[in-house]
């Protein structure tokens, strides 16, 4: 078995097709020599010698040592130069190279090959004596920071003392020299000896490049990009060639579209007399490469060095066409010479994948097919949101779960009362809570974000956040929340009300003051045309997660074919019907709760009626009465005094009320259709809403009302057959006061495992199931959305868990309660609806498995729509690949 594939002068023994094998840049370095394009030549290490390392314990392959030794000698005839020359030194760059691209995650060493000897003989060689000194101190520091992992402050302390007292930033020789001494001087504090020997060198490099294939930072990665493990490393060992020579050098990077826009302009950046470290690692400003990115012509590539640019165009043109795809590519110039060092596809924003991929299909490049494969679904929901502008100077300060995607900057404000203060004020805000309950629900409506210190990603302010489409931010322990003294703290920052701050609700991260935001690209014509595109190939139907008039009028913007899952009780958010419901549930006697049901009424008679104007013809599902009482009624002490004082009773009165209301496990508790089957006339009120305001609509008016009433909670056919009779009851009494013609329809939620497994029974009394995914998982794996984040960090690093099953759906356990609900469920009544509408209605994984076990539909929030219709299609297209 060969470890070893070597690349250049026009030939390679490896291509494209061999990413697994060669890693992205070894396969993209092959296939450039394979088309003739100026690539300096070299061999790849594979990812089967990295897989090799770490199963046997940091030991090399047999024969790999020899096989680099006859690469070596192979490289230095082809470039008439000699490994450790004292007259024509040969450098190498060692750099990393997975098959899933993993930019700035693992270790490059350049200038690999100096010593004390070979630097002079570079220096003679070329002439340059600065550049070869130059190029020698950068490889010291490069390699005591990845070989030796010594901090990169030592080296920082090290150079300050050399630059003292110095008139000008830049070194002269005398200067470097004495920098590289200094370096050397670290390396050997912390016991260490820098080899002169570059063949020692270059092992020393590969097993570096390894073990950084293994690093926290490198694991965090492919764990939030959900790229496998196993694969290894490639190692590519590539003649150095020198933008730092002298003013006809040069490097850069550039992009054959702009990665932001996605439109169709070669867009780029370039430093003089530099090296690539230089551009990618922020420590210089890089000028633009041409007028089209921006720059003034003077500072541009195409100006300055118009041959060199002329032919970089060239070569773009050529790698996009041969690519099918919009290409990264980094370039180095040396005295004049271009040289293509890496290309692969382009990381660009979720807009301009979307421009791009609708453009290459208009020009022929791709089908609709593999435009809509090309997009990864998820990156939909960014396209709705501000987005943090990727370029933007920005101090992280903490670290949470990413809860509703999208950016978000305001003056920190830690209730509700100053929140809507700040705003009435002018002032944007992120509401800054230990964790939300429905008494911060106006906090949170006036608020551009949502930040929190606890819970999960399908707690009260993830849940209500993604609703109302606002980015947030939770489970936060980063932070330590001081409402007394009005500041939070974390590791490194004292945040105080009315500061400035930025969440990004897409990685969870807290930044301190304002960072600048790209703007959602929800209207452009480019997004319509694709999400029309997957409409065309999906089969798997999209609702949408509203509970009021907006945020049904935006599913349908975005467009969701209905409603299906309206949650009653956001309805009691507000402040007079959040009064009446804790009427309703703080009534000692049936004449009391009834009083308070009159007030209730109305209120969600009115509520029904503007949501079913805004989906006119589109069907509706109502979910009844569902969490626990508890949500509704206050917890801190100040709140349940301005509740008693509000109800006309003692705190002491109010304080037994609620202890006799308290439950020890309230989330397995009098909640659901539990709550409906003891107080039956709750459920009977809100179904009374319901039909008054379906029936006033279509007696009144010319809008199409299809509603479809939900039984939450459910665990065996008793409970549903006599809820269901409540339902029907009603519903047909107040359709036949109205004398109008409705057609409707009443199911269930199955979120309790016992449901799903009397499926077949439960059917007999349900035209459709709905499978409320949340709570099934939560009670299938006995886990608490509002505790899981305790130990699921432990659970995911030690590979307990692969993912969050509350955030990505567990096909293997909740799947099969999922799959065996809805088979029994059909072989019992065959006319049975069957969808999803827990928070992995949007996630492209579920969305898979739900279209391969035939349901009909799934819903999800409203911002997540797109998501759920690309993802319907790429899951119709793989299944029928």
């Amino acid at each position: 078995m060969s470890f070893i594939y070597h690349f250049g002068a026009g030939k390679a023994e490896g291509s494209a097709a061999d990413k697994a094998l060669l890693g992205g840049k070894g396969a993209g370095l092959a296939e450039m020599s394979r088309l003739g394009l100026p690539v300096p030549p070299g061999f790849t290490v594979t990812t089967e010698a990295c897989q090799h390392y770490f199963k046997f314990g940091g030991e090399w392959p047999d024969n790999l040592e020899a096989d680099i030794g006859h690469a070596v000698t192979q490289f230095e005839t082809l470039t008439k130069k000699g490994f450790g020359s004292r007259q024509n030194p040969l450098l190498v760059s060692v750099r990393s190279g997975a098959p899933v691209s993993m930019p700035g995650m693992m270790d490059t060493i350049l200038n690999l090959g100096l010593n004390d000897e070979t630097v002079e003989a570079i220096a003679t060689h070329t002439g340059h004596v600065r550049f070869a000194w130059d190029a020698y101190r950068r490889f010291v520091r490069m390699f005591g920071d990845v070989v030796f992992n010594i901090s990169h402050n030592k080296f920082a302390r090290a150079e300050d003392l050399i630059r003292q007292g110095r008139e000008t930033d830049e070194l002269d020789v005398d200067g470097l020299k004495a920098l590289v001494s200094a370096y050397k001087k670290v390396i050997e504090d912390e016991r260490l000896t820098f080899p002169s020997d570059p063949h020692e060198q270059l092992r020393l490099a590969i097993n570096a490049v390894f073990q950084s294939f293994n690093t926290p930072r490198a694991r965090y990665h492919r764990k939030a990009q959900g790229i496998p493990d196993d694969t290894g490393t490639a190692v590519n060992i590539q003649t150095m060639v020198f933008g730092n020579m002298d003013e006809q050098s040069a490097t850069g990077v550039c992009f054959t579209r702009d990665p932001k826009s996605g439109q169709k302009i070669f867009f780029g950046e370039w430093l003089p007399n530099a090296q690539g470290e230089d551009v990618v690692a922020g420590t210089h400003t890089p000028l633009p490469l041409n007028t089209l990115s921006g720059g003034n012509a003077e500072d541009c590539l195409e100006h300055q060095m118009p041959e060199a640019y002329a032919q970089l165009n060239d070569l773009q043109l050529r790698l996009e066409e041969h690519y099918g795809d919009m290409q990264d590519i980094e370039f180095t110039i040396e005295r004049g010479e271009l040289f293509i060092l890496q290309t692969r596809t382009g990381k660009r924003t979720p807009a301009a994948a979307i421009q791009i991929a609708v453009d290459m299909v208009n020009e022929g490049v791709i089908t609709k097919e593999a435009a809509l494969m090309r997009v990864e679904a998820t990156s939909l929901e960014l396209v709705m949101r501000p987005v943090i502008d990727p370029s933007a100077p920005k101090n992280c300060i903490a670290k949470g779960l990413d809860a509703s995607p999208g950016a978000a900057c305001g003056r920190v404000a830690f209730s509700s009362e100053a929140a809507q203060e700040m705003v009435e004020h002018g002032d944007p805000v992120i509401l800054v809570r230990l964790e939300t309950s429905p008494e911060d629900i106006q906090g949170m409506t006036v608020s551009e974000g949502i930040l929190t210190a606890q819970g999960g990603q399908t707690s009260h302010a993830a849940v209500v956040a993604r609703g109302m489409g606002k980015p947030c931010v939770v489970g936060c322990t980063d932070l330590l929340v001081d409402y007394g003294r009005g500041l939070f703290y974390t590791g490194s920052s004292v945040v105080k009300a009315g500061d400035y701050i930025t969440i990004n609700g897409t990685d969870g991260s807290v930044y301190e003051g304002k960072v600048p935001t790209l703007p959602p690209a929800t209207s452009s014509e480019s997004v319509q045309t694709f999400l029309k595109w997957a409409d065309e190939f999906a089969v798997l139907k999209v609702r949408a997660n509203a509970d009021n008039a907006s945020d049904a009028a935006r599913a349908r913007s975005l467009g969701a074919i209905g409603i299906g899952l309206c949650r009653t009780e956001h309805m009691f958010f507000q402040a007079d019907a959040l009064r009446a419901m804790r009427q309703m549930l703080l009534a000692r006697d049936e004449h009391s709760r009834q009083r308070a049901l009159q007030l209730i009424l109305p209120i969600q008679r009115e509520e029904f009626k503007h949501i079913f104007e805004s989906m006119n013809g589109l069907p509706v599902t109502i979910r009844l009465l569902d969490p626990p009482l508890h949500e509704f009624l206050p917890k801190r002490p100040e709140d349940i005094s301005a509740l008693a004082q509000d109800l006309g009773l003692r705190d002491g009165a109010l304080k037994e009320r609620l202890g006799q209301l308290h439950e020890i496990n309230p989330m397995m508790g009098h909640r659901g259709c539990r709550l409906g089957l003891t107080n039956p006339e709750i459920y009977a009120t809100q179904v009374r809403a319901i039909f008054e305001a379906a029936c006033q609509l279509t007696r009144d008016s010319d809008i199409t009302v299809i509603p479809e009433v939900m039984i939450p909670l459910v665990a065996n056919a008793p409970e549903l057959e006599r809820c269901r009779q409540t339902v029907v009851n009603m519903a047909e009494h107040i359709i036949s006061q109205y004398n109008v013609s409705l057609d409707y329809k009443v199911g269930t939620m199955i979120e309790v495992p016992r449901a799903a497994l009397k499926a077949g029974s439960i059917a007999q009394h349900a035209d459709f199931f709905s499978f409320g995914t949340n709570d099934l998982t939560q009670l299938s794996y006995g886990f608490s959305r509002d505790d899981i984040g305790k130990f699921l960090p432990f659970y995911l690093a030690e590979g307990i868990l692969p993912d969050n099953p509350l955030a990505q759906f567990d096909i293997d356990g909740v799947g099969e309660l999922v799959e065996f609900g809805t088979s029994r469920g059909r072989h019992s009544n065959a006319r049975l609806k069957v969808g999803v509408c827990g928070e992995h209605g949007g996630d492209p994984k579920g969305i898979a498995f739900f279209h391969n076990i035939g349901l009909d539909y799934v819903s999800c929030s409203p911002f997540r729509v797109p998501v759920a219709r690309l993802a319907a299609a790429q899951a119709a297209l793989t299944h029928s690949a």
